[in-house]
Protein backbone atom coordinates (compact mmCIF):
# COMPACT_ATOMS: atom_id res chain seq x y z
CA UNK A 1 0.00 0.00 0.00
CA UNK A 2 1.53 3.28 -1.06
CA UNK A 3 1.03 6.72 0.50
CA UNK A 4 1.56 10.01 -1.31
CA UNK A 5 1.82 13.20 0.75
CA UNK A 6 -0.42 16.10 -0.26
CA UNK A 7 -0.05 19.82 0.45
CA UNK A 8 -3.42 19.86 2.26
CA UNK A 9 -2.19 17.51 4.94
CA UNK A 10 -4.17 14.39 4.06
CA UNK A 11 -2.82 11.39 2.20
CA UNK A 12 -3.96 9.59 -0.89
CA UNK A 13 -3.87 5.87 -0.13
CA UNK A 14 -3.30 3.73 -3.20
CA UNK A 15 -5.82 0.97 -3.77
CA UNK A 16 -4.70 -2.22 -2.09
CA UNK A 17 -6.50 -4.56 -4.49
CA UNK A 18 -7.78 -4.61 -8.05
CA UNK A 19 -11.01 -2.72 -8.50
CA UNK A 20 -11.26 -1.50 -4.89
CA UNK A 21 -12.03 2.11 -5.89
CA UNK A 22 -14.44 0.81 -8.50
CA UNK A 23 -16.22 -1.22 -5.83
CA UNK A 24 -16.59 1.85 -3.59
CA UNK A 25 -18.49 3.82 -6.21
CA UNK A 26 -20.04 1.11 -8.39
CA UNK A 27 -23.75 1.68 -8.89
CA UNK A 28 -23.58 5.14 -7.34
CA UNK A 29 -21.57 6.93 -10.01
CA UNK A 30 -21.33 6.37 -13.76
CA UNK A 31 -18.43 4.14 -14.79
CA UNK A 32 -16.72 6.85 -16.83
CA UNK A 33 -16.80 9.20 -13.82
CA UNK A 34 -15.17 6.52 -11.65
CA UNK A 35 -12.47 6.03 -14.32
CA UNK A 36 -11.84 9.77 -14.44
CA UNK A 37 -11.56 9.88 -10.63
CA UNK A 38 -9.07 7.00 -10.66
CA UNK A 39 -6.93 8.76 -13.27
CA UNK A 40 -6.95 11.90 -11.18
CA UNK A 41 -6.25 9.95 -7.99
CA UNK A 42 -3.29 8.17 -9.60
CA UNK A 43 -1.74 11.53 -10.53
CA UNK A 44 -2.62 13.13 -7.19
CA UNK A 45 -4.32 15.90 -9.13
CA UNK A 46 -3.19 18.14 -11.94
CA UNK A 47 -2.98 21.77 -12.93
CA UNK A 48 -6.40 23.30 -13.56
CA UNK A 49 -5.60 24.07 -17.19
CA UNK A 50 -4.77 20.40 -17.79
CA UNK A 51 -7.84 19.09 -15.98
CA UNK A 52 -10.13 18.49 -18.96
CA UNK A 53 -7.43 16.56 -20.82
CA UNK A 54 -6.61 14.44 -17.76
CA UNK A 55 -10.14 13.48 -16.72
CA UNK A 56 -11.57 13.21 -20.23
CA UNK A 57 -13.58 16.33 -20.97
CA UNK A 58 -15.69 19.14 -19.57
CA UNK A 59 -18.62 16.91 -18.64
CA UNK A 60 -16.49 14.52 -16.55
CA UNK A 61 -14.71 17.43 -14.89
CA UNK A 62 -18.02 18.93 -13.85
CA UNK A 63 -19.32 15.55 -12.65
CA UNK A 64 -16.28 15.14 -10.40
CA UNK A 65 -16.48 18.60 -8.88
CA UNK A 66 -20.28 18.67 -8.55
CA UNK A 67 -20.26 15.35 -6.68
CA UNK A 68 -17.44 16.33 -4.33
CA UNK A 69 -15.04 13.74 -5.75
CA UNK A 70 -12.60 16.53 -6.70
CA UNK A 71 -12.19 20.23 -6.05
CA UNK A 72 -10.17 23.09 -7.45
CA UNK A 73 -7.58 24.76 -5.23
CA UNK A 74 -7.12 28.43 -6.20
CA UNK A 75 -3.72 29.58 -7.35
CA UNK A 76 -1.22 31.11 -4.93
CA UNK A 77 1.87 33.23 -5.57
CA UNK A 78 3.87 30.00 -5.47
CA UNK A 79 1.54 27.46 -7.15
CA UNK A 80 -0.95 27.43 -10.06
CA UNK A 81 -4.62 26.56 -9.61
CA UNK A 82 -4.82 22.81 -9.03
CA UNK A 83 -7.52 20.16 -9.46
CA UNK A 84 -7.23 17.89 -6.44
CA UNK A 85 -9.06 14.57 -5.93
CA UNK A 86 -10.83 14.11 -2.61
CA UNK A 87 -9.69 11.09 -0.63
CA UNK A 88 -11.86 8.05 -1.46
CA UNK A 89 -13.75 8.20 1.85
CA UNK A 90 -14.53 11.92 1.50
CA UNK A 91 -15.38 11.45 -2.18
CA UNK A 92 -17.83 8.67 -1.30
CA UNK A 93 -19.31 10.84 1.45
CA UNK A 94 -19.91 13.59 -1.09
CA UNK A 95 -21.52 11.20 -3.56
CA UNK A 96 -23.84 9.80 -0.88
CA UNK A 97 -24.78 13.30 0.28
CA UNK A 98 -25.73 14.17 -3.30
CA UNK A 99 -27.80 11.01 -3.58
CA UNK A 100 -29.57 11.84 -0.34
CA UNK A 101 -30.46 15.31 -1.58
CA UNK A 102 -31.85 13.87 -4.81
CA UNK A 103 -33.85 11.25 -2.91
CA UNK A 104 -35.35 13.94 -0.68
CA UNK A 105 -36.28 15.97 -3.75
CA UNK A 106 -37.77 12.92 -5.49
CA UNK A 107 -39.73 12.02 -2.35
CA UNK A 108 -41.24 15.49 -2.29
CA UNK A 109 -42.13 15.18 -5.98
CA UNK A 110 -43.73 11.80 -5.27
CA UNK A 111 -45.82 13.21 -2.43
CA UNK A 112 -46.89 16.08 -4.64
CA UNK A 113 -47.76 13.59 -7.40
CA UNK A 114 -49.91 11.58 -4.97
CA UNK A 115 -51.84 14.73 -4.06
CA UNK A 116 -52.37 15.46 -7.74
CA UNK A 117 -53.55 11.86 -8.26
CA UNK A 118 -56.18 12.30 -5.55
CA UNK A 119 -57.40 15.45 -7.28
CA UNK A 120 -57.41 13.73 -10.68
CA UNK A 121 -59.37 10.76 -9.37
CA UNK A 122 -61.94 13.08 -7.88
CA UNK A 123 -62.20 15.08 -11.09
CA UNK A 124 -61.85 12.44 -13.80
CA UNK A 125 -62.73 9.21 -11.97
CA UNK A 126 -65.38 6.97 -13.42
CA UNK A 127 -68.99 7.93 -12.64
CA UNK A 128 -70.37 6.36 -9.50
CA UNK A 129 -73.67 4.53 -9.57
CA UNK A 130 -74.25 4.98 -5.84
CA UNK A 131 -73.14 7.15 -2.95
CA UNK A 132 -70.07 5.16 -1.85
CA UNK A 133 -67.19 7.50 -0.93
CA UNK A 134 -63.98 8.05 -2.88
CA UNK A 135 -64.99 5.90 -5.85
CA UNK A 136 -64.61 2.66 -3.89
CA UNK A 137 -66.76 0.81 -6.44
CA UNK A 138 -67.84 2.04 -9.86
CA UNK A 139 -69.76 0.50 -12.74
CA UNK A 140 -68.45 1.33 -16.21
CA UNK A 141 -70.64 0.56 -19.22
CA UNK A 142 -68.91 2.56 -21.92
CA UNK A 143 -66.90 0.19 -24.14
CA UNK A 144 -64.24 2.73 -24.97
CA UNK A 145 -63.76 3.66 -21.33
CA UNK A 146 -63.45 -0.01 -20.34
CA UNK A 147 -60.84 -0.54 -23.03
CA UNK A 148 -58.86 2.50 -21.90
CA UNK A 149 -59.04 1.47 -18.23
CA UNK A 150 -57.96 -2.06 -19.08
CA UNK A 151 -54.94 -0.81 -21.01
CA UNK A 152 -53.95 1.91 -18.55
CA UNK A 153 -54.35 0.00 -15.28
CA UNK A 154 -51.06 -1.89 -15.69
CA UNK A 155 -49.21 1.45 -15.62
CA UNK A 156 -50.35 2.01 -12.04
CA UNK A 157 -48.74 -1.16 -10.63
CA UNK A 158 -45.66 -0.59 -8.50
CA UNK A 159 -45.25 -4.02 -6.85
CA UNK A 160 -47.76 -6.58 -8.13
CA UNK A 161 -49.70 -7.01 -11.35
CA UNK A 162 -52.09 -9.98 -11.40
CA UNK A 163 -54.49 -11.12 -14.08
CA UNK A 164 -56.99 -13.91 -14.63
CA UNK A 165 -57.60 -14.51 -18.32
CA UNK A 166 -59.83 -16.96 -20.15
CA UNK A 167 -59.46 -15.08 -23.45
CA UNK A 168 -63.21 -14.93 -23.90
CA UNK A 169 -63.36 -11.96 -26.29
CA UNK A 170 -65.72 -10.69 -28.95
CA UNK A 171 -63.26 -10.62 -31.83
CA UNK A 172 -60.57 -12.76 -33.38
CA UNK A 173 -57.34 -12.93 -31.40
CA UNK A 174 -54.29 -11.21 -32.85
CA UNK A 175 -50.66 -11.17 -31.71
CA UNK A 176 -51.01 -7.70 -30.19
CA UNK A 177 -53.86 -8.72 -27.86
CA UNK A 178 -51.84 -8.89 -24.59
CA UNK A 179 -49.67 -6.19 -23.09
CA UNK A 180 -46.13 -7.14 -22.21
CA UNK A 181 -44.81 -6.36 -18.73
CA UNK A 182 -43.68 -2.74 -18.67
CA UNK A 183 -39.98 -2.22 -19.51
CA UNK A 184 -40.07 0.64 -16.99
CA UNK A 185 -40.78 -1.80 -14.18
CA UNK A 186 -37.27 -3.25 -14.68
CA UNK A 187 -38.18 -6.32 -12.71
CA UNK A 188 -39.52 -4.32 -9.78
CA UNK A 189 -43.15 -5.22 -10.54
CA UNK A 190 -43.99 -8.90 -10.20
CA UNK A 191 -46.29 -9.76 -13.12
CA UNK A 192 -48.37 -12.93 -12.76
CA UNK A 193 -51.15 -14.29 -14.97
CA UNK A 194 -53.37 -17.36 -14.74
CA UNK A 195 -54.78 -18.62 -18.03
CA UNK A 196 -57.37 -21.24 -18.86
CA UNK A 197 -55.43 -24.27 -20.09
CA UNK A 198 -57.63 -24.73 -23.15
CA UNK A 199 -56.41 -21.45 -24.64
CA UNK A 200 -53.00 -23.05 -25.29
CA UNK A 201 -54.61 -25.01 -28.14
CA UNK A 202 -54.67 -21.79 -30.15
CA UNK A 203 -51.25 -21.07 -31.75
CA UNK A 204 -51.84 -17.31 -31.58
CA UNK A 205 -52.56 -17.55 -27.85
CA UNK A 206 -49.46 -19.67 -27.30
CA UNK A 207 -47.34 -17.01 -29.00
CA UNK A 208 -48.93 -14.27 -26.89
CA UNK A 209 -48.39 -16.11 -23.59
CA UNK A 210 -44.85 -17.23 -24.42
CA UNK A 211 -43.93 -13.69 -25.48
CA UNK A 212 -45.26 -12.32 -22.19
CA UNK A 213 -43.39 -15.01 -20.26
CA UNK A 214 -40.16 -14.17 -22.10
CA UNK A 215 -40.68 -10.51 -21.12
CA UNK A 216 -40.84 -11.42 -17.43
CA UNK A 217 -44.41 -12.46 -16.76
CA UNK A 218 -44.96 -15.54 -14.59
CA UNK A 219 -47.70 -17.60 -16.21
CA UNK A 220 -49.72 -20.55 -14.91
CA UNK A 221 -52.56 -22.64 -16.25
CA UNK A 222 -55.82 -23.91 -14.73
CA UNK A 223 -58.34 -26.28 -16.29
CA UNK A 224 -60.88 -23.46 -16.03
CA UNK A 225 -60.60 -19.76 -15.18
CA UNK A 226 -64.02 -18.62 -13.92
CA UNK A 227 -63.68 -14.95 -14.79
CA UNK A 228 -61.38 -12.23 -16.03
CA UNK A 229 -59.62 -9.96 -13.56
CA UNK A 230 -56.91 -7.31 -13.57
CA UNK A 231 -55.44 -6.28 -10.23
CA UNK A 232 -52.79 -3.66 -9.50
CA UNK A 233 -51.10 -3.80 -6.08
CA UNK A 234 -53.54 -3.17 -3.20
CA UNK A 235 -55.17 -0.28 -5.04
CA UNK A 236 -57.36 -1.09 -8.05
CA UNK A 237 -59.13 -4.06 -9.64
CA UNK A 238 -61.06 -4.34 -12.89
CA UNK A 239 -63.72 -7.08 -13.05
CA UNK A 240 -66.06 -7.86 -15.95
CA UNK A 241 -69.82 -7.90 -15.60
CA UNK A 242 -70.24 -9.83 -18.86
CA UNK A 243 -68.42 -12.88 -20.23
CA UNK A 244 -66.10 -10.86 -22.46
CA UNK A 245 -65.95 -7.90 -20.10
CA UNK A 246 -66.18 -5.31 -22.86
CA UNK A 247 -69.79 -4.18 -22.30
CA UNK A 248 -69.75 -3.60 -18.54
CA UNK A 249 -67.14 -3.80 -15.80
CA UNK A 250 -66.54 -2.99 -12.15
CA UNK A 251 -63.71 -0.72 -11.07
CA UNK A 252 -62.92 -1.51 -7.44
CA UNK A 253 -60.77 0.53 -5.08
CA UNK A 254 -62.20 -0.73 -1.79
CA UNK A 255 -59.29 -2.06 0.33
CA UNK A 256 -61.51 -4.78 1.83
CA UNK A 257 -62.57 -6.14 -1.56
CA UNK A 258 -59.07 -5.75 -3.02
CA UNK A 259 -57.64 -7.82 -0.16
CA UNK A 260 -60.23 -10.54 -0.79
CA UNK A 261 -59.49 -10.57 -4.53
CA UNK A 262 -55.77 -10.87 -3.86
CA UNK A 263 -56.41 -13.80 -1.55
CA UNK A 264 -58.59 -15.41 -4.22
CA UNK A 265 -55.85 -14.96 -6.82
CA UNK A 266 -53.23 -16.51 -4.49
CA UNK A 267 -55.45 -19.55 -3.89
CA UNK A 268 -55.84 -20.06 -7.63
CA UNK A 269 -52.11 -19.45 -8.13
CA UNK A 270 -51.24 -22.27 -5.73
CA UNK A 271 -53.56 -24.64 -7.59
CA UNK A 272 -52.35 -23.63 -11.06
CA UNK A 273 -49.63 -25.40 -13.03
CA UNK A 274 -46.59 -23.32 -14.01
CA UNK A 275 -46.24 -22.73 -17.72
CA UNK A 276 -43.00 -24.25 -18.96
CA UNK A 277 -41.40 -23.25 -22.19
CA UNK A 278 -40.30 -26.35 -24.16
CA UNK A 279 -36.58 -25.50 -24.06
CA UNK A 280 -36.54 -24.98 -20.33
CA UNK A 281 -38.50 -28.15 -19.64
CA UNK A 282 -36.13 -30.19 -21.77
CA UNK A 283 -33.05 -28.92 -19.94
CA UNK A 284 -34.40 -28.97 -16.38
CA UNK A 285 -35.26 -32.67 -16.20
CA UNK A 286 -38.15 -34.30 -14.44
CA UNK A 287 -36.81 -34.60 -10.91
CA UNK A 288 -34.52 -32.90 -8.42
CA UNK A 289 -30.98 -34.07 -7.76
CA UNK A 290 -30.49 -36.13 -4.57
CA UNK A 291 -28.94 -33.10 -2.83
CA UNK A 292 -31.84 -30.84 -3.86
CA UNK A 293 -34.34 -33.50 -2.79
CA UNK A 294 -32.75 -33.68 0.67
CA UNK A 295 -32.89 -29.89 1.03
CA UNK A 296 -36.55 -29.88 -0.10
CA UNK A 297 -37.50 -32.48 2.51
CA UNK A 298 -35.75 -30.57 5.29
CA UNK A 299 -37.24 -27.30 4.09
CA UNK A 300 -40.77 -28.71 4.37
CA UNK A 301 -40.03 -29.55 8.02
CA UNK A 302 -39.89 -25.81 8.66
CA UNK A 303 -36.13 -25.64 9.30
CA UNK A 304 -34.18 -22.47 8.56
CA UNK A 305 -31.21 -22.39 6.18
CA UNK A 306 -28.55 -22.92 8.87
CA UNK A 307 -30.40 -25.91 10.36
CA UNK A 308 -30.85 -27.45 6.92
CA UNK A 309 -27.14 -26.98 6.22
CA UNK A 310 -26.20 -28.78 9.44
CA UNK A 311 -28.59 -31.67 8.79
CA UNK A 312 -27.56 -32.03 5.14
CA UNK A 313 -23.84 -31.58 5.82
CA UNK A 314 -23.39 -28.73 3.35
CA UNK A 315 -22.79 -24.99 3.58
CA UNK A 316 -25.59 -22.48 4.10
CA UNK A 317 -24.68 -20.92 0.75
CA UNK A 318 -25.22 -24.27 -0.97
CA UNK A 319 -28.56 -24.69 0.80
CA UNK A 320 -29.72 -21.28 -0.41
CA UNK A 321 -28.64 -22.10 -3.94
CA UNK A 322 -30.58 -25.38 -3.85
CA UNK A 323 -33.68 -23.62 -2.45
CA UNK A 324 -33.53 -21.01 -5.22
CA UNK A 325 -33.30 -23.80 -7.81
CA UNK A 326 -36.19 -25.73 -6.24
CA UNK A 327 -38.45 -22.67 -6.15
CA UNK A 328 -37.58 -21.82 -9.76
CA UNK A 329 -38.31 -25.39 -10.87
CA UNK A 330 -41.64 -25.33 -9.06
CA UNK A 331 -42.49 -21.82 -10.24
CA UNK A 332 -43.27 -20.53 -6.74
CA UNK A 333 -42.17 -17.52 -4.71
CA UNK A 334 -42.38 -18.79 -1.12
CA UNK A 335 -41.28 -21.82 0.90
CA UNK A 336 -44.85 -22.65 1.86
CA UNK A 337 -45.86 -22.62 -1.79
CA UNK A 338 -42.84 -24.79 -2.65
CA UNK A 339 -43.96 -27.44 -0.17
CA UNK A 340 -47.49 -27.46 -1.56
CA UNK A 341 -46.33 -27.58 -5.17
CA UNK A 342 -43.80 -30.34 -4.46
CA UNK A 343 -46.51 -32.38 -2.77
CA UNK A 344 -48.84 -32.00 -5.75
CA UNK A 345 -46.07 -33.26 -8.04
CA UNK A 346 -45.35 -36.22 -5.79
CA UNK A 347 -41.81 -35.07 -4.97
CA UNK A 348 -42.52 -35.44 -1.25
CA UNK A 349 -44.96 -37.57 0.69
Amino acid sequence: MGVTSCPEGWAVVAASGPGSVQELFEGLVAGEVIDAYERLLARDGCAKEEAEAVVGGTGLLRALTDSGMAHVLPHTPADPAWLRPASPDLALQGVLAGRQRRLARDQQLLLDGQRRLAVAQARYGVHMTGSLPEHLVAVVSDRRQISELSAALVNTARQDWMTLENLDIEMALTDDFAQLPLPASAGQVRCRSIYAAAVMDDPVVRRIIERCAAAGEQARLLPAVPMKMKLADYTTALLPLTAAGSAAALVIRSPVIIAALREYFELLWERATPLKAPRRAASSGGRLTPAQQRVLELMTEGLNDDAIARRAGVSTTTVRRHIATIMTRLGVSSRFAAGAAAQRRGWIG
